[in-house]
């Protein structure tokens, strides 16, 4: 099977199995034609494998014929994202440890998949926080969970400082510990439990905000207005707009920064695709410059 294509080594493994096992060959055509692969990890959507009819062999030796197939270590089934937590549903179907590191970019994100998300889908915006930032400034992430935007800021960029708010104590020891693995733990200030409360200390200290929480970060708008240097910035608003019509989601988030502090002259930089998040709904960032 080496050098064969993915999709044509999974096959040939399970209808080997399926010929030892007498099951019914139709599940060949029951097979996922997606997954994600990182690490020594494959990553299958939560339907995969999933049909009644595959109970006849699903277990150890289907994991590990799947494994051995995408050249694995580990397998896993994920859904999507869940609750205000941003909380994963992983199962370990073959592996015992689920810490993982993937590398993107010149960073290591290491986590463990069942307890934190990691889109990669969102590679491009990751990316562009490490080019965006100037020498010098002050980033506040509002929601840092594991580091997705911190990390390339810190590694990439000239930043004096982050500040990261966080509140789910799984992303907290997953944030730590790359930030001692990307050797940037020394410009970078940690702060657990909910930004409404934790940032207050952070009045008055920032360039730039991210604000990266979906589907929505609207309860951080007026901390990140708060944190700018005397009322002055950047602001990176991420949100879910509908997929034919991101401007109406953008003028709603203006609308509602002006409501917060009419004095201000706000701008919309940019608005900018960041994935699709959902049939019809696309996950979109707004660049709010603040004056």
């Amino acid at each position: 099977m080496h050098g064969q294509d993915p999709h044509d080594r999974l096959r040939q493994s399970v209808a080997q199995l399926i010929q030892q096992s007498g099951a019914d060959s139709s599940l060949l055509d029951k097979l996922p034609k997606r997954w994600e692969k990182f690490a020594d990890v494959a990553l299958f959507q939560l339907d995969s494998f999933a049909e009644e009819e595959w109970g006849s062999i699903a277990g150890p030796e289907l994991w590990t014929a799947v494994a051995s197939s995408l050249k694995v270590e580990r397998i896993g089934r994920v859904s999507e994202i869940v609750g205000e937590r941003r909380e994963p549903t992983v199962e370990l179907l073959l592996g015992d440890e689920d810490w993982v590191v993937r590398r993107e970019s010149g960073v290591d994100y290491g986590y463990n998949l069942t307890e934190c998300m990691f889109s990669a889908g969102n590679v491009n915006e990751r990316r562009r926080m490490g080019e965006v930032v100037e020498q010098g400034e002050v980033v506040l992430d509002l929601y840092a969970g594991i580091g997705y935007y911190t990390l390339p800021i810190l590694v990439h960029s000239h930043a004096e400082h982050v500040h990261c708010c966080e509140w789910n104590s799984n992303s907290i020891k997953a944030l730590e510990s790359n930030l001692e693995a990307n050797g940037v733990s020394s410009k970078c200030s940690v702060y657990f439990g909910d930004n409404r409360i934790t940032a207050a200390e952070l009045q008055g200290v920032a360039n730039r905000v991210i604000l990266g929480l979906l589907p929505s970060s609207q309860d951080g708008y007026s901390v990140a207005m708060r944190a700018l240097v005397e009322g002055r910035g950047m602001l990176h608003i991420h949100g879910v707009a509908p997929a034919k019509d991101h401007s109406s989601w953008a003028e709603e988030v203006m609308d509602e920064l002006l409501s917060i502090d009419p004095e201000r002259s706000i701008e919309a930089v940019a608005l900018i695709r960041v994935k699709s998040y959902a049939p019809h709904w696309d996950h979109v960032v707004l660049d709010v410059s603040v004056n």
